[in-house]
C-alpha cells in the first residue's frame, strides 16, 4: 500500500524546480523522494487547491461565518508564487487527488484511486479496520469503479465494479491494518522532506506551507527552523 498522488505533466511550470512527470501518472509519497519529486509533490497539491474566491458571495451571509470559508477569503495576492499558493494556504478543506494505492505481487493486480478519491481522506480507510460489521467504500464511478468493502474478517478490493470479472484483491483486517500503519510512516517521512524543502525553497513561507501540507494529510506539523 502506497500514498499517491495523481499527477499531471508540469509544463511550464517555474516556480520551483519540479520532476517531470506523465499526466494521469501516480507519485508515491515517501521519505526516498528526490527533492525535485518533493517540489512536484507539492507543485500538485498546491495547483489542486489554485481556484480563486468566489467573486459572488452569498447575499444574505452567515452572521457567523466559519473563518477561512471560501466567501472570507481575500483576492488572490499579485505575485506569481503567493497567488499559486494562494488556495492552499486559505482554504479551510484541502484537497489532493490521489488516495492509496495497493498492489498484489503475487497476481500483478493493482487497486488505483478513483476519481471521487482524495488523499486527504485516506484515513476513511480506518473504518474498514474499525467497523466489525462491514462496511463499502466507492471511490470512483464509471469506467473505473473502485470498492473496498469489508467481509467479516476479509477486505475485497475491486478494481473496477463496473467490470464483470474485474480483479480482486483479498486480504485480512490485520494485513489492512498493517499496510495503513506503513502508509502513514511513508506520508509522515515526506512531511519531514517537505519541511526541509519548504524552508530551502519557499524562504518566508515555509510554515504555513508546511502546515497545510499537514492539514492535507491528516499528520500534526513538524516543527520547523525559524525563518531568515
Amino acid at each position: 500500500m502506497q500514498p499517491v498522488l495523481e499527477m499531471y505533466a508540469p509544463d511550464g511550470f517555474d516556480l520551483w524546480p519540479v520532476a517531470e512527470t506523465e499526466s494521469f501518472g501516480f507519485l508515491p509519497l515517501s521519505g526516498d523522494l528526490s527533492p525535485a519529486e518533493v517540489g512536484t509533490a507539492v507543485m500538485r497539491i498546491a495547483g489542486c487547491n489554485d481556484i480563486d474566491p468566489d467573486p459572488d458571495p452569498d447575499p444574505d451571509p452567515d452572521p457567523d461565518p466559519d473563518p477561512g470559508a471560501d466567501g472570507d477569503r481575500l483576492p488572490r495576492p499579485a505575485g506569481a508564487l503567493d497567488s499559486f499558493l494562494h488556495g492552499l494556504l486559505t482554504f479551510d478543506n484541502l484537497f489532493a487527488a490521489g488516495g492509496l494505492r495497493v498492489t498484489d505481487h503475487s497476481t500483478g493486480a493493482t487497486f488505483l484511486p478513483g476519481c471521487c478519491d482524495g488523499l486527504e481522506d485516506w484515513r476513511d480507510w480506518h473504518q474498514l479496520v474499525d467497523d466489525d460489521d462491514g462496511g463499502l467504500f466507492g471511490f470512483g464511478h464509471d469506467p473505473v469503479s473502485p470498492v473496498a468493502e469489508r467481509c467479516g474478517d476479509t477486505i475485497r478490493l475491486t478494481v473496477n465494479a463496473d467490470q464483470s470479472g474485474s480483479p480482486v484483491i483479498e486480504l485480512s483486517v490485520t494485513e489492512l491494518r498493517h499496510l495503513l500503519a506503513g502508509a502513514e510512516r511513508d506520508l509522515a517521512d515526506f512531511l519531514v522532506l517537505a519541511t526541509d524543502w519548504a524552508f530551502r525553497h519557499l524562504p518566508g513561507r515555509s510554515a504555513p506551507v508546511t502546515a497545510a501540507l499537514a492539514r492535507v494529510l491528516g499528520l500534526p506539523a513538524p516543527a520547523t527552523p525559524p525563518e531568515p
